[in-house]
């Protein structure tokens, strides 16, 4: 990354912003959702496994705080939408971006980061961009434009602070989105080798897991037993104690 952190924050924010600073008008114009149509009853919590050609990372959806991006996304990757597409835009160690359905086809590069938007309504933003965040792409001006489209950051962006909705915090895997975020770019930030996401399941997110009674192993437990035993009853390993 080039020049002070005020410069990285420009560039982060110029690269997140629709097609970068050579942006073109959305090639995709949906119907924008909220309310009932995207609310989905999400409990217990979901997560979402990210498969990609580098690797997996695994998302906790903020379904409580922004439940319809939640939805869309769930909605999306349940449809198999993800399938295929690429992550076209990133900055090293800094962001990555993704979840364009016109992705999937190489020939049409020139139109990435412009599919795929204005299918959700503007839910709150975040008060804080914290590594491993995943928040909704949205185009310029427009707060109702967010859609298919992704990005995680991977360090705190405290420059991108009550900017965006946050759905998910990365929770496993940020050695995967980091490594995502090195792939070489153009001069116009888009990538230029294809890292794809293979495919993402939506699962009930696992409890977490209890933490031993024992450290021991099992033949220190049966030791420890015997031994116990001995001194409850005033035995000894030579004799009775009776």
């Amino acid at each position: 990354m080039k020049g002070a952190i005020s410069l990285f924050a420009l560039a982060l924010a110029a690269a997140v912003a629709i097609g970068g600073p050579n942006r073109v008008r959305p090639a995709y114009v949906g119907r924008a959702l909220s309310g009932p149509a995207l609310l989905h009853a999400q409990t217990p919590p979901k997560q979402a496994v990210v498969d990609t050609s580098a690797g997996r990372f695994i998302i906790d959806l903020r379904s409580e705080t922004a439940p319809n991006h939640a939805a869309c996304f769930t909605k999306q990757a349940q449809a198999g939408a993800y399938d295929g597409t690429s992550f076209h835009r990133m900055v090293k160690l800094g962001m990555v971006q993704g979840g364009d359905p016109l992705t999937t086809d190489p020939s049409k590069r020139a139109l990435y980061g412009t599919g795929g938007l204005n299918m959700v309504k503007a839910e709150a933003r975040a008060p804080k961009m914290t590594a491993g965040s995943v928040a909704a792409v949205l185009v310029p001006g427009r707060p109702d434009s967010a859609g298919a489209q992704f990005f995680i950051v991977v360090i705190d962006q405290p420059a991108l602070d009550g900017q965006y909705t946050v759905f998910g915090d990365v929770t496993d895997g940020m050695d995967v989105v980091q490594k995502i975020s090195q792939t070489p770019v153009d001069d116009n930030g888009l990538a230029t080798a294809r890292v794809e996401i293979k495919r993402i399941t939506i699962r009930d997110t696992p409890p977490p897991t209890p933490e031993p009674f024992s450290t021991e192993t099992v033949e220190e437990l049966a030791a420890w037993s015997v031994h116990g035993v001995w001194a409850r009853r005033g035995w000894s390993r030579g004799c009775r104690g009776d």
